[in-house]
């Protein structure tokens, strides 16, 4: 399957097989290949709640607008930003000092320049903060959707939820994560007819232009 065919497979399908589960090899396999998404300075401010009981699934259910699919797919993610991965002593940003260290792309004396560009550009307010988790972890996300489709799996992601009742629910710290969408993870319903694709803006639709371009 090139990537084309995986782009075209993906579909946000809102029926599950319940009778077919993600084996744990396939779905880390998943996660591992979705890790190679890109993030400012490889902070990686990404984490997720792997949820596979029916219990658990059914209390995100209950702060999810009772949405189906939450309960029926056999796996469902709680997706978290995490709005501190900018953060001098975060375990994932000294790892990743430590790392560039062995690889050669950073020197010791660089240390305090990595902690104030990091601080600079992420942790000057909550906004930034939250952009910084965010996005990074948008990245993340859709590299998880292009997995699971090369895998033979199907996604749904959601944004039908009621944010502050997951946090509580699961008792998710809000001083450091955000949670930008949840995640529906399986195998689309047999008997069920498969999304067709959507309307999508053609080029000259998607680049704009604000300012009056130069005449050079």
């Amino acid at each position: 399957m090139n990537f084309s065919d995986i782009l075209a497979r993906r579909r946000a399908v809102n029926f599950f097989d319940t009778e077919r589960d993600v084996p744990p090899a396939l779905l880390e396999q998943m996660v591992h290949m979705a890790a190679n998404a890109p993030s400012g300075f490889n902070l990686q401010p990404w984490n997720l709640i792997v949820l596979r009981g029916q219990e658990e699934k059914m209390r995100l259910r209950k702060v999810a607008m009772n949405q189906p699919k939450v309960s029926e797919a056999p796996v469902v993610f709680i997706v978290l930003a995490d709005t501190k991965g900018w953060e001098k002593g975060h375990p994932t940003l000294e790892r990743n000092f430590s790392e560039m260290l062995a690889a050669g792309s950073m020197k010791e004396e660089q240390r305090e320049w990595f902690y104030g560009a990091c601080r600079k550009l992420y942790g000057t307010s909550r906004d930034t903060e939250l952009a910084f988790g965010v996005k990074n972890t948008a990245f993340f996300a859709m590299s998880l959707m292009y997995a699971a489709s090369s895998l033979g799996l199907d996604t749904h992601p959601m944004d039908g939820f009621n944010h502050e009742g997951v946090m509580r629910e699961f008792g998710i710290p809000a001083e450091r994560y955000w949670i930008p969408l949840l995640m529906a993870v399986g195998y689309f319903r047999p008997g069920e007819t498969r999304p067709e694709p959507k309307w999508r803006k053609a080029y000259e639709d998607i680049v704009v232009r604000f300012d009056t371009p130069s005449q050079g």
